[in-house]
């Protein structure tokens, strides 16, 4: 399962797995509680592959965001999003020295730093690499 299915909802917590298609929308399966949930148009939905965050000379995908976390981590949880803002931004100072202080917020550190800690707790530890590996092969 890479970063394609996996699936963040605005107004809904955690992260939810997109497992089937409907006519209006999708069903998604929550990470966090296992429930399953219809999505319809109306939800704002984003797909963590398509997220990057702003550095000041790119844009760096959410997956490679999770990578330097997860080298970092030796693959283990990581601190909590709870933690301070100045915690927060010690640590995306570590994982991502050149972050665009002005455009990424402690909300989206906060986030990104939960999400990452659900996503180890499912055993997903692949972020990136492999799954950008069958996206080409799928293109080819």
């Amino acid at each position: 399962m890479g970063l394609d299915k996996i699936l963040a909802i605005s107004g809904k917590p955690g992260l939810y797995e997109l497992t089937a298609q409907t006519r209006g929308g999708f069903v998604a399966k929550s990470l966090l509680d296992g429930k399953k949930i219809a999505v319809n148009m109306r939800h704002n939905v984003s797909i963590l592959s398509e997220i990057a965050i702003y550095t000041y000379t790119e844009e760096i995908p959410l997956g490679e965001v999770f990578e330097k976390i997860k080298e970092k981590e030796d693959g283990k949880q990581t601190i909590s999003h709870k933690a301070s803002k100045n915690e927060l931004e010690s640590f995306f100072s570590e994982i991502l020295p050149d972050y665009d202080e002005d455009r990424v917020y402690a909300s989206d550190m906060k986030k990104i730093i939960q999400w990452y800690n659900i996503l180890i707790d499912h055993g997903m530890t692949d972020f990136s690499k492999e799954a950008k590996a069958e996206k080409s092969d799928e293109e080819e």
